[in-house]
């Protein structure tokens, strides 16, 4: 499989916001501010118009919605030269990410078997996750009606251990790539292995369900990720910024 914007497609339908923009090539998202995956400008596809006449129309229809500007940088992007006409406009780099990939013909079995599989996003999990993962109580709805929609095959993880939910993680598959998302151990059970066994479960899941790759993101500030996707076998297949005005 090439790594085109193919990949950046998958990832596109996979987090789903709950209004999406089509503007003469690029994807404008809108999440009511729900992470800034959901809530920027991908500008994956060939371009016509002036480039800083279409960057003042995204401004001001962000801010219309009460949002920042964000642009999502890959090396996709259409114009090639939009990261340097950002960086004159005024736009900040944050948040450098690494998309990496792992071939799930290797994949070893989980020791703990014991999770819950939902097959739709339920209060529980949505509860779950924001607990272990401090997410705003602001957020709750968007969320949920963000992973409601029925397009693709999608897991909702919950990993049981001492008789409570440690860890909360989320797979979808489409056009067999295994995209994860959402993985959050609790702390008072960080660096137990616990988010490598719940990781083990999602990839066993995905194979079963058709997937030949598994493809997560992850920030490059993020140590204790990197070491446990490296551990997995995951490599890297390309690098992500965001412009943020």
């Amino acid at each position: 499989m090439t790594h085109d914007h193919t990949c950046e497609e998958i990832v596109l339908n996979q987090w789903q916001p709950l209004q999406t923009i089509l503007y003469d090539g690029w994807v404008l998202r809108f999440a009511d501010g729900y992470t800034k995956r959901a809530n920027s400008i991908n500008p994956i596809f060939f371009s016509n118009e002036d480039i800083k006449e279409k960057i003042k129309h995204c401004e001001e229809t962000y801010a219309a919605h009460q949002l920042k500007t964000v642009f999502k940088m890959t090396p996709f992007i259409q114009p090639e030269n939009l990261d340097e006409i950002l960086e004159t406009e005024g736009y900040a780099v944050l948040d450098h990410t690494s998309v990496q990939r792992l071939d799930l013909k290797q994949v070893k079995q989980p020791t703990i078997q014991t999770v819950r599989i939902d097959e739709h996003v339920g209060d529980e999990w949505i509860e779950q996750f924001c607990l272990l993962n401090s997410v705003d109580e602001k957020h709750k709805q968007t969320m949920k009606r963000m992973l409601s929609n029925r397009c693709l095959e999608k897991g909702f993880f919950s990993l049981i251990y001492n008789g409570e939910i440690v860890a909360c993680g989320l797979g979808m598959v489409e056009r067999k790539v295994l995209g994860i998302f959402d993985i959050v151990t609790s702390h008072k059970y960080r660096n137990q292995g616990l988010g490598e066994q719940l990781l083990l479960n999602i990839l066993r899941w995905g194979k079963d369900r058709g997937a030949e790759h598994s493809d997560l993101a992850v920030l490059l500030n993020n140590e204790p990720a990197l070491r446990l996707y490296a551990k997995l076998g995951y490599k890297e297949i390309y690098q992500y910024w965001y412009r943020v005005k």
